[in-house]
């Protein structure tokens, strides 16, 4: 088995494009570059090819991963430099490398790295909110209430949270000269992705801006996955 693992970018409108749309968007640069892809036998053959962990809509990403099998090797440079071609401004192929693992690449993966940029009506001295942030990550437990709705009823799912969460950085916290809003914050956090249990990165600023009462503007905030990581005896790594 030919198996190709590939790291690419995510970036700009094509944030608002769906997995589904995303992989259409791989299948005919593929079809285009002439790429000797493998197909699922059967009535509807599929392209045998997996993204690691699909991103929400409107969020970007520094480095998305995928395998792809091949029918026949070709040179992991040229297989970019052809791809790279065919692709929109937005997808880049950072990467590519040949890799042995009878694990599905979407089982791998643990974690996820953010970055995020935030409106808050409200604010605090810097010092305070990060001696309060690591106060809220000490906690034993974090519970968080989801609301949904399901044939017209509402149904709440509360959950302890804070084993997804793996840890919070403040990167900057800035005056903000719009009127909407007063300030701006920026954190980093590693966050539960995958099979074993996920946190969105939205319902981690909810449950966070509850214990803080900033008054984040959560529905316009910016976010970007920075890394995707797996983990191998507890040591978290990338899975290129």
């Amino acid at each position: 088995m030919m198996n190709l693992r590939i790291k690419f970018t995510k970036k700009g409108y094509l944030k608002y494009i769906s997995h589904l749309d995303t992989m259409r968007l791989f299948q005919r640069a593929f079809r285009r570059g002439n790429i000797p892809i493998k197909y699922s036998q059967g009535f509807n053959p599929q392209p045998k090819m997996s993204i690691a962990n699909p991103l929400a809509l409107g969020i970007e990403s520094e480095e998305e991963f995928m395998d792809i099998e091949l029918l026949k090797k070709i040179s992991e440079q040229e297989f970019i430099e052809i791809i790279n071609n065919q692709l929109p401004d937005g997808i880049k192929i950072l990467d590519a490398k040949y890799v042995n693992d009878d694990k599905s690449l979407p089982s791998t993966v643990r974690w996820s790295y953010y970055e995020i940029n935030v409106k808050t009506k409200n604010m605090m001295d810097k010092n305070l909110l990060e001696e309060k942030i690591n106060e809220w990550l000490n906690k034993k437990e974090i519970m968080f209430e989801r609301r949904r709705y399901k044939k017209g009823k509402e149904i709440k799912d509360v959950k302890n949270i804070r084993p997804l969460i793996g840890n919070i950085s403040l990167v900057k916290d800035n005056k903000n000269i719009n009127d909407d809003a007063k300030y701006i914050i920026r954190i980093r956090c590693l966050l539960k992705s995958g099979d074993n249990g996920s946190l969105k990165p939205t319902d981690f600023l909810e449950a966070l801006d509850s214990y803080l009462s900033l008054n984040m503007e959560i529905e316009m905030a910016d976010i970007k996955r920075l890394n995707i990581f797996t983990e191998v005896d507890g040591k978290i790594q990338s899975p290129m």
